[in-house]
This record gives structure tokens, sequence and C-alpha cells, in this order.
């Protein structure tokens, strides 16, 4: 049975896309059957895997409203054991959709949930890049997920809004989804040249102790590359710094994974 995981922040520019693409893109390398559900409307996560978004007809937007199974929206990647349910700016309006079929929703937050049990089965790990708030399709994320990681990007501003997210996890975790743990706090765009970095990282260290990952992203040029040329950048520069982060971040991921089960 898969585990679901989201990367959420409400805050937005701190590496959400960026780690749902190359940490599930680094599992699969390791030879994990990975599946990234794209669950923001921006649909990042599609197009930074080479997805025409423009030319997709079946998206998670499809399946959230009924019209769809989760098998019908599956496409694959050009890394065979990763596939993607690619998102859609239609997306926006499923919170209308959602109102507007309140007599045969009975559990609006509960769908995206329903729809993966369906798929759970069939990869070990199914990654939600999740969109920057907390509305309606970030709970039905969180509803559906055994755990989160939250990237924090090392700047200034870096645990403004954490407490919001910490209260939503804790809000959901009472009343829709009691199993829902946090996997881990990320530390993204972290430059060790500059003090504030180190700051931050000894304040977020600081704050959540065991739970922030050892593994640091660091600041690379090669991975903000990558997306606009549709690839991950495990695949698009294998020695690069960014990609030998992220390949570090999936092995302690699956080690964090494998002891949770022992226990």
């Amino acid at each position: 049975m898969g585990r679901i995981i989201s990367i959420a922040n409400q805050k937005g520019g701190v590496g959400k896309t960026t780690t749902t693409i190359n940490l599930a893109a680094s599992l699969a390398v390791m030879g994990k059957k990975v599946l990234i559900v794209d669950v923001d409307p921006q649909a990042n996560a599609s197009s930074g895997l080479g997805i025409d978004i423009r030319k997709v007809k079946n998206t998670v937007y499809e399946c959230l409203v009924g019209k769809i199974s989760a098998k019908d929206a599956i496409m694959k990647t050009e890394i065979d054991s990763l596939h993607i349910i690619p998102s859609h700016i239609d997306l926006v309006g499923v919170e209308v959709e959602f109102v507007r079929e309140e007599n045969t929703i009975k559990e609006p937050n509960k769908v995206l949930k329903k729809l993966l049990a369906e798929v759970k089965d069939d990869y070990d790990y199914i990654l939600l890049d999740c969109l920057p708030s907390l509305g309606i399709i970030t709970v039905n994320a969180l509803t559906a997920s055994d755990s989160v990681i939250i990237p924090v990007q090392c700047e200034y501003f870096a645990l403004e809004g954490i407490g919001q997210l910490l209260n939503t996890i804790k809000i959901i975790k009472t009343s829709l989804n009691t199993a829902l743990e946090i996997d881990g706090f990320l530390l993204t765009m972290y430059d060790g040249r500059l003090r504030l970095a180190n700051q931050v990282y000894e304040e977020v260290k600081k704050h959540f102790k065991d739970l922030v990952f050892d593994t640091v992203i660091q600041r690379n040029t090669r991975l903000s590359e990558a997306p606009s040329h549709g690839k991950p950048v495990v695949v698009y520069d294998p020695e690069s710094k960014g990609a030998l982060n992220y390949m570090q971040l999936a092995k302690e991921l699956v080690v964090r994974t494998d002891n949770k089960k022992k226990n």
C-alpha cells in the first residue's frame, strides 16, 4: 500500500513544486513506483514534467467533479516508474462545483481521498503538490494524506504562516484524518554563504528539532533551469548539486518511512 504525502505550505515560492517533482523523480530512480497528483491550478508540476497542459483532457479536475476515475487521468513521464495526474486552470472552479453538487457530494473534504483509494495499492509513494492556500483543495489533499512534508525557504519570513498551517493540520487531524502526521520540515533555497540562511536553519531546528530533515536543498542554477526543459533535475543534470540534494532527501524519506513501518 502506497504512502500518500502532501507537499504543503500556504506561503508561495518556497519550493513545493520543485520538491514534488524532484523528490518523486529521485524516488522513481531508486526503483520506487511513484505517482504525482498535481492539485495546484497553476499546473507547474505538470508542465515541469514536460506535459502540455493545453492539450490534456483528463486532469485532476475531471476526477474531483466525478467525470472520470483517477486511473483514467494517469499519464506516464519519461521516467518509467513515475506517473502523474495533471492539473488544469479549471481546478480553481472546483469549490463552486462542490457547492453546486452539495446534495450529491456528502463529504466534500474527502473526495480526493476516495479517488486515490483506487490507485493507492499501485504505488509506493503518491505525492500531492498543493497550492499555496488553505482552501478546500488543500484540505482535500491533507485529508487524503498519510503525512505532510513542509518546505521552508531559507529567508527572513521563513516561519511566517507556518503556525497557521500547523493549526490547519491539527484541525484536520482532529476532525477528518486522525492518522495525519508531519514527515518533516525541508529547508530549501539554502545558501551557506549567507548569515541569514544559517540563522533560519538554526531557528527552524530549534523550533522543530527532529522533525527537520537532515537534507538541505541548496540554491542551484541547474535545479532552477530544469522545469523550463520539462525535466526533473535528476534527468536534466544528474551530477548537479540540486540532483544530489534530492537523491539524498529521497533516501532519507525512505529510511523514515521504513522506521515508521517497523514502529
